[in-house]
């Protein structure tokens, strides 16, 4: 179902009429209202008067996330505080967090994209949806909240934590829809099974799946393991929260970028110049409908492409395919780039593991040494040491023959990775440069 068929499936002409319209009123508004913009514009010697085409975005400077932490904490809100009625954070491990301000129109404009979201993975009017994502700072548990309320779902506010207990609510409450990060809810099928509960005998239709990539691979194992439809949700803080792409179910070929609210381009990391369609680069996002905290061209650093051709489900937003990982991810080992999801694309061919693995980088003599822990199954786990070792060998190979370097691999016993209740840590750097 399309949740707002006026908009998710406008002729391009007709959006991009509206896309230049809402861009050049947030130009001109942030220039207004936001000196960090005012001054960064002048540096750049452009002015919103400048931008008359969405081609003239070239001239526009870049946004990132430094720029966030060098105004923290309100230093890009472009409207008065006593306007922001919400405001989120990123959790800062790397740095100050990055704050992000939403007035009651942003609130409003946040559920009705969540409603189409939600739709388009699948869920109704009447469905009960079981809402694993984080609540608090975090935008992932609010964003799905208000958007399933606006759809006219019902909400369990489970949040993340106490597996044991939303299994029994599982059980219980029958709830049709399933959202949560991909890892946890490996977490939780793992989690049932020592229960002694079937998945699949449970009532979800649906899960809708984000906050951090995951593979084709794993959405296999996701929907075998559970007995239900996996999509792929795409959103980040700083530019609303989730609700900013999503996959349909019906395809699941790429996400729908809700372009009326959202500009993306694709760019060449190193050069900052705009690549066509269809070219791999760094996801770029202009926001064209936020009052209080609105972002210009800002970099993502997530990795992937545009999609141009039409969709089966009749939406004609540009699609983006789902993330392969980010550039402040990307490990360079030995002069090769390495995404932990290639390595998880390798490890879920091997039926004799599971999805739960970290990657250990370390330097010895000035070389880089990549160390592959992966969990071993349950129903292989054996004291026969030779068989473990032949095990590990076929894993380095297959990593050898797909990406082209050598790693080392380590099985360990089964749970002995410790699990995440949001986003699974899967790179540990011990390397000082």
């Amino acid at each position: 179902m399309i949740y707002d068929m006026e908009f998710e499936t406008l002729p391009r002409e007709a959006l991009e009429a509206i896309q230049l319209k809402r861009l050049q009123a947030t130009l001109q508004r942030s220039y207004a209202t936001v000196p960090f913009y005012r001054e960064r514009f002048r540096e750049f010697g452009v002015t919103p008067s400048d931008i008359r085409s969405l081609d003239d975005m070239e001239k526009l400077p870049f946004l990132v996330k430094q720029d966030l932490r060098d105004n923290y904490p309100f230093g890009l809100f472009a409207v008065p505080k006593e306007n922001v009625v919400r405001i989120h954070a990123s959790s800062g491990t790397t740095g100050k967090p990055t704050v992000v301000g939403y007035t009651a129109r942003d609130i409003e404009t946040w559920a009705n994209l969540m409603a189409r979201a939600l739709s388009a993975g699948g869920a109704r009017r009447g469905d009960i949806i079981h809402n694993a994502y984080g609540y608090g700072l975090f935008t992932g548990g609010l964003g799905v909240h208000y958007g399933a309320e606006r759809l006219g779902a019902t909400v369990i506010p489970v949040s993340g934590g106490n597996t044991k207990r939303q299994i029994t609510i599982m059980k219980d409450f029958g709830p049709s829809i399933l959202t949560a990060t991909p890892s946890y809810t490996l977490h939780l099928a793992e989690v049932a099974r020592e229960m002694g509960v079937d998945f699949k005998e449970l009532n979800f239709r649906h899960g809708i799946f984000g906050a951090e990539p995951w593979s084709e691979a794993m959405r296999r194992q996701i929907e075998g393991d559970l007995g239900l439809s996996a999509v792929d949700i795409y959103g980040l803080s700083e530019v609303m929260g989730p609700g900013v792409a999503v996959e349909c179910h019906e395809a699941k070929a790429g996400l729908h970028i809700f372009e009326d609210h959202f500009i993306p381009e694709i760019i060449d990391p190193e050069t900052g110049k705009r690549l066509p369609p269809g070219e791999v680069g760094e996801l770029v996002f202009t926001s064209i409908t936020k009052e209080a905290f609105p972002v210009i061209r800002y970099r993502t650093r997530d990795i992937t492409r545009l999609i141009e051709e039409p969709c089966v489900c009749g939406r004609t937003l540009i699609r983006m395919e789902r993330i392969s990982g980010r550039t402040d991810d990307m490990l360079i080992i030995r002069g090769v780039n390495v995404f932990p999801s290639q390595i998880e694309s390798v490890l879920m061919t091997i039926s004799e593991v599971e999805p739960h693995y970290q990657l250990e980088v370390d330097r010895e003599d000035s070389l880089d040494i990549l160390t592959v822990k992966v969990e071993i199954s349950q129903k292989l786990f054996t004291d026969e040491v030779r068989g473990l070792q032949n095990l590990e060998r076929m894993i380095a190979k297959n990593i050898k023959e797909y990406l082209g370097i050598s790693a080392k691999v380590r099985l360990v016993e089964p749970k002995s990775i410790a699990r995440s209740e949001g986003k699974a840590v899967r790179v540990i750097d011990r390397r000082r440069i």
